[in-house]
Formats: C-alpha cells, sequence, structure tokens
C-alpha cells in the first residue's frame, strides 16, 4: 500500500508541475499579464502625446494664430508698432526668454 501511495503522490507531482512551473504555469501567467498591463501604460502615454502632436498639427495647417505664437514665443518676431523689451536677471545663468512690451493699434492683436 505504501509503494501505490508513493506511486500517486508521485504522479500528483508531475502532472502538478507543469500548472505552477511549467511554459504556461501560473507564474509565466502573472509574469505576462504584468508586462501587458506595463505595454498599455506606455502605449496610452504615447497615444496621449500623439494626439497632442496631432492637434498641434492641426492647428499649424488650419490657421494663422498658431503660427503667430510659435513665431513670437521661438524666434522673437513681433508685430508693426510693437515694441521689443529684453529683460536679462543678474541671477539667472541660461539666456533668457523676452518679455514684450506691445504698443500702438496692434496692442490686442
Amino acid at each position: 500500500m505504501r509503494w501505490l501511495t508513493a506511486a500517486l503522490t508521485a504522479l500528483l507531482v508531475v502532472i502538478q508541475y507543469p500548472l505552477w512551473i511549467g511554459k504556461g504555469g501560473w507564474f509565466r501567467v502573472a509574469e505576462l499579464e504584468q508586462q501587458v498591463k506595463a505595454q498599455v501604460d506606455a502605449n496610452d502615454k504615447l497615444k496621449a502625446r500623439n494626439d497632442a502632436l496631432s492637434a498641434d498639427v492641426k492647428d499649424l495647417q488650419t490657421g494663422t494664430a498658431a503660427i503667430e505664437e510659435r513665431a513670437r514665443a521661438e524666434l522673437g518676431m513681433v508685430k508693426p508698432d510693437e515694441i521689443y523689451v529684453q529683460v536679462i536677471d543678474p541671477n539667472r545663468s541660461t539666456v533668457p526668454t523676452p518679455n514684450r512690451v506691445a504698443t500702438g493699434s496692434n496692442a490686442l492683436n
């Protein structure tokens, strides 16, 4: 009777091994679920970034307001009748961004 119990126990261990540790076992499934969750999170972040870039492209293609805003911010361009004023902070080590004071009839345009 002891050999039957030992044989059944050994058979049970052999059957359970693939379920817990094998290629499609519980541990592997849990690991893959974590990888899928991490990839979904990364995809969501990239989708949000792509949506923002798509909105920027659409703004630049359809209107001049976005182009004007970029030209003012990145290139320092000003409208006619505006005065460009640059304030330098002596404590700042990087190149300062320009501060503009608008005057004239196009002040709010």
